[in-house]
């Protein structure tokens, strides 16, 4: 991540994260039980990935949200760019975005349970 500064803003402002603690390249912010450690080029975390994980697209961050359409239309209202369609499945709806570092980010509204 090249700029902590920004993923800051971008969780805290858009999604509702707590800074725990913040200090130059490196952040710990949480949202409920989620802790994010946002760590920049002088932090140990930034150290590379070995190359066996390093490829894109194999974790996302996942956000439960309650109304998916009212999420998405404040984020574009807030000037952000999303990175897929809504998909429908049976377990819910779904669309991704990503971060100021590129990491993707996936807001998710459960299908409602049908009640017996």
């Amino acid at each position: 991540m090249d700029d902590v500064g920004a993923a800051v803003d971008f969780y805290t402002k858009n999604f509702g994260f707590t800074v725990n603690r913040q200090f130059s390249g490196f952040a710990d912010v949480t949202r409920c039980p989620l802790r994010l450690l946002l760590s920049g080029p002088p932090s140990s975390g930034a150290r590379a990935t070995p190359a066996e994980y390093a490829a894109a697209g194999r974790n996302r961050i996942h956000l439960i949200v309650e109304d998916l359409d009212a999420e998405i239309g404040r984020l574009r209202g807030a000037g952000l760019q999303f990175r897929s369609d809504v998909v429908e499945g049976p377990g819910g709806r779904q669309i991704l975005l990503t971060d100021p570092a590129g990491n993707l980010v996936e807001l998710f509204q459960p299908a409602q349970q049908a009640t017996q």
